[in-house]
């Protein structure tokens, strides 16, 4: 998240700037706009026409329903609607499914809130990483301040030695990779 906070200030502060530079016409304009119902940050900006952004892809499958409860309890939607660039790995339903009975509905609970966002924080690295690109036992940081690393066997790209990426989807703010384990970041951070 450390690493996160930046990106987010240096955001938040360029649409200040763009904001505060409107002309009188653009001020008119805005005054007869109509009101914003509840305003949602940036993933409540609607736009049909563009690529979409990691979360709106993750929105969009019925294979990554759990993952979108998830980032949706742990208040991640505004963080990975943003410009990025982010490369996540984006574990499908059976993923979660493979934990121990009751962990997922343990972790949606309120009081596991920073447990869960520490846990989807390490599916996420600031930066995209493309597979052509990837090395074996290269060593990427995750949002959440741990790392993972990538190694080749067999054709296929893993992730800590246990998490295949079957799928890659290009975003809007960076890519998505569809992986079939969820990632469990180590008890103690290197």
């Amino acid at each position: 998240m450390k690493r996160l906070l930046p990106v987010l200030c240096i955001t938040t502060l360029g649409l200040s700037f763009s904001a505060c530079n409107n002309d009188a016409s653009n001020a008119s304009k805005t005054e007869t706009a109509a009101p914003v119902e509840g305003s949602g940050g940036q993933s409540a900006v609607q736009d049909d026409a563009s690529q979409k952004n990691v979360v709106q892809i993750a929105v969009g499958s019925k294979d990554h329903t759990t993952l979108v409860t998830a980032v949706k309890a742990a208040d991640l939607v505004n963080a990975l609607s943003n410009a990025g660039p982010f490369t996540v790995f984006a574990p499908t339903n059976e993923a979660f499914a493979l934990l121990p009975a009751g962990t997922v509905e343990g972790l949606l609970k309120p009081e596991q809130k920073d447990a869960l966002a520490d846990i989807l924080q390490y599916h996420v690295s600031v930066g995209v990483f493309k597979t052509e690109n990837m090395t074996d036992g290269q060593v990427i940081g995750q949002v959440n301040g741990g790392n993972i690393t990538i190694s080749k066997k067999n054709g296929k790209i893993l992730i800590n030695g246990i998490a295949e990426i079957k799928a890659s989807i290009s975003a809007a703010n960076g890519i998505v990779y569809v992986i079939d384990k969820v990632l469990l970041p180590p008890t103690e951070k290197k």
